[in-house]
This record gives C-alpha cells, structure tokens and sequence, in this order.
C-alpha cells in the first residue's frame, strides 16, 4: 500500500497492494482493496467499495486484477467500482469524473474524462463512456454498450443500445437530438454544430444499413470539424445496436 499525502480515515480499508496518489482523500469506512490505482486528489467518500470483486459468477477470484481512479475523480457515497475479470486489466476512470451517492461500475468498465454520473446510475460490465458525457439519476446502461463523447442520457433511461457522440437520449434508447446547450458551453464553435446537424440527418434520415450510410457519408469528406468526424466514424464499431431518433426529431433539440 501506497499512501503518499494521502488523508485516511481511521475506519478507512486500505488493502495492501492498493496505491494511493498525492493527497488523495479516503473517508470513514470506505474501502480501498487490493490492485486498485487511485491518481492524485481522488476523494473517496463513506462506504464506498473501489476494487471489490465483480459480480459474475465465473469470477475466480485469485485473479490478478484491479481498477485504476484518475486524478481528482471524486467517489460518492455506497458508489461499488468493481475490478475486471481479466487477469492484468482494469476497470478504468478517467480524470475528473464524479461518481454520484450509490451509483455502480461493473467489471471491465471504461469511464473518459469528465465523466458524471447522478445517484444511483447502473453500468453493467465492460460498458464504455466517451469525455464529458452525463448521466442522469437511476439510468441503467446495458453490458458491452458504448456511450459516446458528450452524451447526455436523462434520469431512469433504460440503455441497451450503443449512444454515439453528442446525443441526448431519454427513456428507452429514445434520441431526442443534439445536447446543443452543453456543446456550445464546451466552446464548439458553429461550423462544428452545423456540421454534427448534417451528420445527424444524414446518418438517421438516410435509408440503409446505418453503419454503411455513416462511413459513405464520411467518405465524401464533406465534414471536416473533428466533432462531426468523430460522431460519424462511432458506427464503425461496436458489439449492439444504435439508438436512433424518434419520428419527427430534427436533431435540434438543445438542453444543459
């Protein structure tokens, strides 16, 4: 165990093998086990569990593996980040992510930067959620889902389908178009919010396989802003489906 400057409750665990950065914070009786890698200035609140076993019944667990905690991610309260099931790999979280009261990582999860997740959000194993998206209290994310850059997914949605970059999407899968308000707050500029407009349309309103209209209509090199890029060339991957606008949406719909 490492502990640097970190402050640690009295009733705090620390396992040895756990390494603590620079002036970490660990609070009373939460508990840090072995192989978990927690960055400089990460806050740990009460009852919280970083490390534990994940929840899959094939799981031995003399398995070498762990989680690591970028720097000045804080971790609420009862928030479980469990540890991959793979022998030398890790559940992940970036930097500066907030881990609201209660919410849950399972195994092999691989949260970006920035990332937010209100109480009691749900992440099933091997789930991955793309720089500053937001997740709204009580939503539930599906295994082997990916949530894209800048998603905003409102409270008790139910997610079983892939999310790409920028959407907001809200009960089951439903897109509801652009979080318009959060990208401009991030600096886009306009021609990156023109361009992202394009895209949508032309990727959810283009008939055809969705992964074949999104690479065809990267192709024509008609996007050049990074954002839309990026939006466009997410369907080229992934395991499920994607979620896709209800009828009638224009992509254009704003929110914080």
């Amino acid at each position: 165990m490492t502990r640097s400057t970190a402050v640690i409750h009295a009733t705090a665990i620390i396992e040895p093998g756990a390494q603590l950065g620079a002036d970490c914070e660990v609070h009373a009786h939460a508990i840090v086990r072995k192989h978990s890698l927690l960055a400089d200035r990460v806050v740990v609140h009460p009852f919280a569990v970083v490390g534990g076993d994940p929840q899959y019944l094939k799981f031995d667990p003399a398995t070498e593996s762990g989680v690591k905690i970028g720097s000045g991610t804080v971790i609420r309260e009862h928030v479980t980040v469990n540890r991959s099931i793979h022998a030398g790999e890790f559940t992940t979280v970036g930097e500066g992510c907030f881990l609201m009261a209660s919410s849950h990582l399972g195994h092999d999860c691989v949260l970006g930067n920035q990332v937010v997740l209100a109480n009691a959000v749900l992440l099933a194993g091997h789930v991955a959620v793309g720089d500053h998206a937001f997740l709204g209290g009580g939503a539930a994310v599906h295994q082997f889902c990916r949530i894209g850059d800048g998603v905003m997914i409102g409270g008790h949605a139910s997610i079983t389908r892939d999310i790409a970059p920028y959407l907001m999407v809200a009960e089951r899968d439903a897109v509801a178009g652009f979080n318009v308000v959060g990208l401009k707050r991030r600096g886009l500029s306009r021609e990156s919010i023109g361009e992202l407009k394009r895209a949508f349309h032309a990727v959810f309103f283009t008939p055809g396989n969705i992964r074949s209209v999104a690479a065809e209509t990267l192709a024509t090199g008609g996007f050049q802003t990074a954002e839309a890029r990026r939006f466009l060339e997410f369907f080229s991957e992934g395991k499920r489906s994607f979620a896709r606008p209800r009828r009638g949406s224009g992509g254009e719909v704003a929110a914080e």
